[in-house]
């Protein structure tokens, strides 16, 4: 049976439990990641945690709604039993009525056909690092291998261990400019993150400098359930001119080659970034988008006074 757990009502030892030993789990779905993405997060719960989906969502003008947070790519249905798409349908029936929207990404294990009403399929790249550096290299494109050979010509240095702080603020400065929607609230949450990250030993970040403390690009990188997430990642104009990122990527991947592990590019739906990724051959994966729509007119209305705000 299906049950609604408001967030106090959560056991998070047997939530972690679920997550830890769910053949689908993922770095998102841990509760001590979704206090801090999304605090008084809600959920589901199939009987003793055997399945659960949490519910992030938000009450404005007397209108519930679920919506992804920033930082969160795939939630959805865990399980640690099988899966199919039987089930996943009778946890979104299951999602409580007053919730009367939602717009909310399931996980690549959550498979719903692309024509179910109300499902988009979102696009991820993925790199398997079993292999050994030279034959991962080899698939790289050969505009990557290009990008990588000038490298040489910019003297750029490879620091381990930078501050949070230094690569949100680069982003900030470059390309958060461009970014209106989101504010002090959403790059602390993503510092309070890279910070428990390393106190759980599940995070490190990498920096590239152009010269002595010029920091031009860095990244932040997580580990859980056999995935190297890229999760964020800050450059100026001159890391795009002297292929810092790039190089910075390369890196990882030559340091993380041989192991049981996949580095999860993190997207995209943009076309300009899925090329990016795939330079370094990466596989395209998909997951479920699914767009809940309950409200009559003047509610859509209000919903778009809500989604401005």
């Amino acid at each position: 049976m299906i049950k609604f757990l408001r967030h106090s009502e959560i056991d998070k030892i047997k939530w972690d439990t679920c997550i830890k030993n769910a053949f689908n789990g993922n770095l998102y779905a841990w509760s001590w990641y979704l206090d801090i993405v999304h605090p008084d997060w809600n959920a589901l719960v199939e009987n003793d945690y055997e399945r659960v989906f949490p519910l992030t969502g938000k009450r404005k003008y007397g209108l519930s709604y679920l919506f992804q947070p920033f930082f969160a790519q795939q939630l959805g249905v865990f399980s640690r039993t099988i899966l199919n798409q039987k089930i996943v349908l009778e946890f979104l029936d299951a999602i409580p009525k007053n919730y009367r929207f939602a717009e909310i990404r399931l996980n690549t294990h959550n498979k719903l056909e692309k024509s179910t009403l109300g499902v988009s399929l979102h696009k991820n790249h993925e790199l398997d690092l079993i292999n050994d550096y030279e034959k991962i290299y080899k698939n790289y494109s050969t505009n990557t291998k290009r990008n990588l050979k000038k490298v040489a010509q910019h003297n750029l240095q490879l620091a381990k261990n930078v501050r949070p702080e230094d690569v949100i603020q680069l982003f900030r400065e470059n390309r958060g400019r461009t970014i209106s929607h989101w504010n002090d609230l959403e790059y602390n949450r993503l510092k309070h993150l890279a910070y428990t990250g390393i106190y759980r030993g599940q995070a490190f970040i990498y920096g590239v400098y152009s010269k002595p403390n010029e920091l031009c690009a860095g990244a932040i990188f997580m580990r859980s359930h056999g995935k190297l997430v890229f999760l964020f990642s800050g450059a100026n104009q001159e890391a795009k001119e002297n292929h810092a990122l790039s190089f910075l990527i390369d890196e990882v991947i030559r340091s993380h080659s041989q192991k049981q592990l996949v580095f999860d590019f993190e997207g995209s739906d943009q076309d300009g970034l899925a090329r990016y990724y795939r330079g370094f051959g990466s596989k395209k994966t998909y997951y479920p988008g699914v767009k809940i729509n309950r409200l009559p007119f003047l509610g859509r209305l209000a919903l778009r006074l809500v989604k401005r705000k």
